[in-house]
């Protein structure tokens, strides 16, 4: 059986065949399209989805989410809460944030979400809490210096979600001169090696890892 590779089509067929966008989300994806730079960073719909489902299933106290963007993704992942939990997003560019509190409000979960401007790789380590879910999406070059930083702020049995693992499939080219498909490589390897967890990389959007802290 051969590998179905027409990917626009494919899409159009898992977005029919998933519940529907909800109005807040759909409205946020129009802005961002029409708005914002480099739209294609939302996180989108199926995404989305997949992360409410699995944030729901955890029902987990606290959520840390790296890259904010307009946020989309917070929104997704905050939905699945515990009662009285809290969702803390770390966005370097300012320039978002009317955008993704706009949104957070008109969610409903503007008093569930906390957003943090600053480079992630300085905030992090000035985070006192302990978390149950972990949602990375923000500068691929710096993945393993995240994972470093985070690892110890898990709680046992917590998990940490990585988007863009696959990176377009460039990962799969062993001779691409490029340093940001080199650490993507590499931090997967590192996810892999790493006893003190257990992981499964999803062909979710642009490859998902799953990392869960044993």
């Amino acid at each position: 059986m051969e590998l179905f590779t027409d990917a626009e089509t494919l899409d159009r067929y898992l977005v029919e065949h998933s519940r529907e966008e909800d109005p807040v989300l759909q409205e946020l994806s129009r802005h961002t399209y029409l708005k914002v730079v480099h739209p294609r960073m939302l996180s989108g719909h199926i995404l989305g989805s997949f992360l409410t489902m699995f944030s729901k299933m955890l029902s987990p106290q606290r959520i840390l989410e790296i890259g904010t963007y307009t946020g989309y993704s917070a929104i997704c992942l905050a939905r699945g809460l515990r009662p009285g939990g809290t969702l803390t997003t770390i966005e370097v560019n300012d320039e978002l944030r009317s955008t993704a509190l706009k949104y957070f409000r008109k969610a409903g979960l503007h008093e569930q979400i906390e957003l943090v401007n600053g480079d992630a790789l300085k905030v992090i380590p000035a985070l006192e809490d302990n978390y149950d879910l972990v949602f990375m999406d923000a500068n691929k070059d710096d993945y393993p210096d995240y994972y470093k930083q985070l690892i110890d702020k898990v709680t046992t049995g917590g998990y940490i979600l990585v988007d863009n693992v696959l990176w377009g499939g460039k990962v799969l080219d062993t001779q691409l001169e490029d340093s940001t498909t080199r650490t993507i490589d590499q931090f997967n390897k590192i996810i892999t090696a790493d006893r003190r967890v257990e992981n499964l990389l999803l062909p979710i959007r642009d490859g998902l890892m799953v990392i869960k802290k044993k």
